[in-house]
């Protein structure tokens, strides 16, 4: 993606930032389905780590009632790096999440966290402060309702925020089909963003096996069959009255 638009991603400056995802944070969920949040940010993770972006986590409480952070995460990204917390609400008052970010020398952050309105909501407000170019992933950062998470995304985007959705970060870091590993952010694309997208690559597969060894159904001979059957039938006929 061109490094001159400031409204977009530049793959080289950016740093994934995943806050929150918590297995007891998201039983307050109300405005997106669980299973599509825990989605959104899996395929963040792999994302992340195919484009090659520092991805840092953090949890708030694991061993209180907030839950530890759903393992898709690490699962799916092992380079990811935990930083963990001394009880901050956000992560950005905590030294040790500010330094690794610093040490990337990256000026842009990629922001996803549960719940929106605490978890996403501070740090981002807390990087703009800091000169940071933050992008807050709304759809990979759950909240206990609509009013809120509308609420949340004007009030980061009057702070300078650029609210933006997990398939719109993927396809900005892909930024071209010629590229090696394009399939690979495809099949994150199918598997969590947009599964039916997955019903147009097998069709497209399908078309191109037909131009390069032929059809797999033989329609030719099937009217054959058919034409065939037709005269045996017209000569086997007799006129009513005759059958004996």
């Amino acid at each position: 993606m061109s490094k001159t638009i400031k409204t977009m991603i530049d793959p080289d400056d950016a740093v994934m930032l995943l806050i929150d995802h918590q297995s007891g944070l998201f039983q307050l969920v109300r405005d997106i389905d669980q299973p599509v949040l825990r989605s959104n940010v899996t395929a963040l993770a792999k994302v992340a780590r195919l484009a090659k972006i520092p991805t840092f986590t953090t949890a708030s409480v694991p061993d209180g009632p907030n839950g530890p952070l759903i393992p898709e995460i690490h699962q799916s990204n092992p380079d990811a790096v935990y930083i963990a917390r001394t009880g901050q609400i956000n992560a950005w008052d905590n030294p040790a999440w500010v330094k690794a970010i610093e040490a990337t020398k990256r000026k842009t952050l990629l922001i996803a966290g549960t719940l929106t309105s605490v978890c996403m909501a501070f740090p981002t407000l807390s990087a703009l402060a800091a000169g940071y170019k933050v992008f807050a992933i709304v759809d990979a950062s759950g909240n206990w309702s609509k009013m809120a998470t509308d609420l949340t995304i004007a009030r980061v985007a009057q702070a300078g925020a650029m609210p933006i959705d997990t398939y719109a970060v993927l396809a900005e870091l892909m930024s071209t089909w010629n590229r090696p590993d394009a399939m690979d952010f495809a099949a994150v694309m199918v598997d969590h963003i947009v599964p039916p997208y997955r019903a147009l690559m097998e069709s497209y597969n399908k078309a191109q096996s037909v131009q390069k060894e032929g059809h797999e159904t033989k329609l030719e001979l099937l009217e054959g069959a058919l034409k065939q059957e037709s005269q045996i039938g017209k000569r086997g006929m007799k006129p009513a009255g005759m059958e004996r």
